[in-house]
């Protein structure tokens, strides 16, 4: 066993190590612009939303809703780009904090009714204030200072599913309890109607493969950071994160350490970072991170799975040809939040391996003996033309019509990454409560109740100027390589 060691300098490398021999498990996530949204059809497809409004926690188990503060920032001058992501990754502390304040108050609250207000929702309110404030000053000092965001900092309880206490709900002798997975997340995947629409393809479309093969994470890489989001914040993801391609990933990471690192890529000229929440049986085992801060400090517990397959494609556009991705641009697929801020981004996908032809994105999918479990991601494919990046990690970047393929007015199509994991995992036993057979569930937000729909991917290009180009050809000549 490895230890977890925390990268505090440029030149200090971070390896986050977990025991040996980890079971073999599962996780993942899917595109708007190919699939169905799982959420919106019947039929078991769908999981039923949990009341919006007030909550009263005796009722049940309820969590914390914030407004996403970051998704409304859609412009950010550089110079102010730091302190922001900065703050942001606060806001996401406070609430983190706030929710297991709220977990572990059971007694106080069920004395005074008033403590929820007093001692968590107030002060919650009045630290969101102050930060948001630092955020719009920090804006205004080098651009036009943002308007209304103050509207943002008050935050709801949101009732959720009751939950028993079960096997993997308790970590140092301590109860852990409401924080997810429950039987209601689950679905028998026969029981789900194909739901898989792609757009028809067109002459002239793009129509290639290109595969890079980079491994299932065997070098037992992980952390809590989030390069993308929360730079030059420890533990900015608040779970921990799987990675294949670049060796060199954390908070702290610059990209001439990206283009220097090793990859764990077969081709040597990807040097890419890939990166998801990790999946894991809710069986109580006590992973490396059990006592810290992204793992079992916030409600993320049990063993690590690892997938039994990575699979990272790139594909082409219905409609036209691609353009090669610019050097460290970075794309996030999906959301981490989407089950407190709503379905908007949410495009994880779930299924089973011989029923992929039906999707899921608001439960995980029980698959039948002999079928395992897989977990989609696909990323946006069209580009602004200019920017890696963007104040909100989105803007920059777009998924295709649904229903054309055609990209957005003034973006360009480049190849689409689809990354597939597979997963071979033991169906969970829902008439007992995952006693018998425990629940698996993707690491998150502890506030976000480990929900299949904050599922999420992330993706840094760092291949090498010959090996895009080669890419492009490749797809936009209608080929299969490797």
């Amino acid at each position: 066993m490895r230890h977890n060691t925390r990268k505090r300098s440029k030149t200090t490398q971070r390896a986050i190590a977990a025991t040996a021999g980890l079971a073999l498990g599962a996780g993942a996530l899917i595109a708007v612009n190919v699939y169905a949204s799982a959420h919106e059809s019947a039929n078991g497809n769908s999981t039923k939303r949990a009341a919006q409004g007030p909550a009263d926690p005796a009722d049940g188990a309820t969590t914390i809703s914030c407004p996403d503060v970051g998704a409304k920032l859609t412009s950010v001058p550089g110079r102010a780009r730091t302190q922001v992501d900065k703050e942001l990754a606060l806001l996401d502390k406070q609430v983190a904090e706030a929710y297991q304040k709220l977990r572990s108050s059971t007694k106080a609250i069920q004395q005074d009714r008033s403590f929820i207000t007093n001692a968590i929702m107030a002060p919650l309110k009045d630290r969101r204030i102050a930060t948001i404030d630092r955020i719009a000053i920090a804006i205004g000092r080098s651009g036009t200072r943002p308007q209304g965001l103050e509207a943002l900092a008050a935050c709801t309880l949101r009732a959720t599913e009751a939950q028993e206490q079960g096997p993997g709900q308790e970590q140092g002798g301590t109860a852990v309890q409401g924080n997810g997975p429950v039987a209601a997340d689950f679905v028998d995947i026969t029981s789900v109607r194909p739901n898989v629409k792609s757009p028809r393809k067109q002459r002239g479309a793009s129509a290639g493969r290109f595969t890079t093969q980079c491994g299932v994470n065997e070098n037992k890489l992980y952390n809590s950071d989030n390069i993308i989001v929360a730079p030059g914040v420890d533990n900015g993801a608040h779970h921990t994160h799987d990675y294949v391609g670049n060796q060199d990933n954390d908070a702290f990471t610059t990209n001439e350490e990206f283009a220097a690192a090793a990859t764990s890529c077969r081709n040597q000229g990807d040097k890419s970072t890939y990166y998801w929440p990790v999946l894991r049986l809710q069986d109580g085992t006590q992973e490396f991170d059990a006592q810290e801060l992204g793992g079992g400090a916030e409600g993320n517990t049990g063993t690590i799975l690892t997938a039994a397959k990575v699979t990272l494609n790139f594909v082409g556009n219905p409609r036209g040809k691609v353009v090669a991705m610019p050097e460290f641009l970075r794309i996030i697929t999906g959301d981490a939040k989407a089950f407190t801020n709503g379905t908007a981004n949410a495009n994880a996908s779930w299924s089973c391996t011989g029923f992929e032809n039906r999707q899921l994105t608001d439960k995980y999918p029980v698959c039948p003996q002999g079928s395992s479990l897989v977990r989609t991601s696909k990323f946006q494919s069209c580009w602004d033309g200019r920017s890696t990046d963007s104040a909100n990690h989105r803007s920059h970047v777009a998924f295709t019509d649904p229903r054309t393929g055609a990209c957005p007015s003034g973006m360009k199509a480049i190849p689409q990454l689809v990354q597939r994991l597979v997963y071979d995992v033991d169906a969970p036993s829902l008439d007992d409560n995952g006693q018998s057979s425990p629940f698996y569930a993707v690491d998150g937000f502890p506030e976000q109740m480990h929900k299949p729909i904050t599922d999420h991917g992330d993706f840094i290009n760092v291949f090498d100027e010959r090996l895009m180009n080669r890419m492009v050809q490749c797809i936009n000549t209608g080929r299969t390589c490797r």
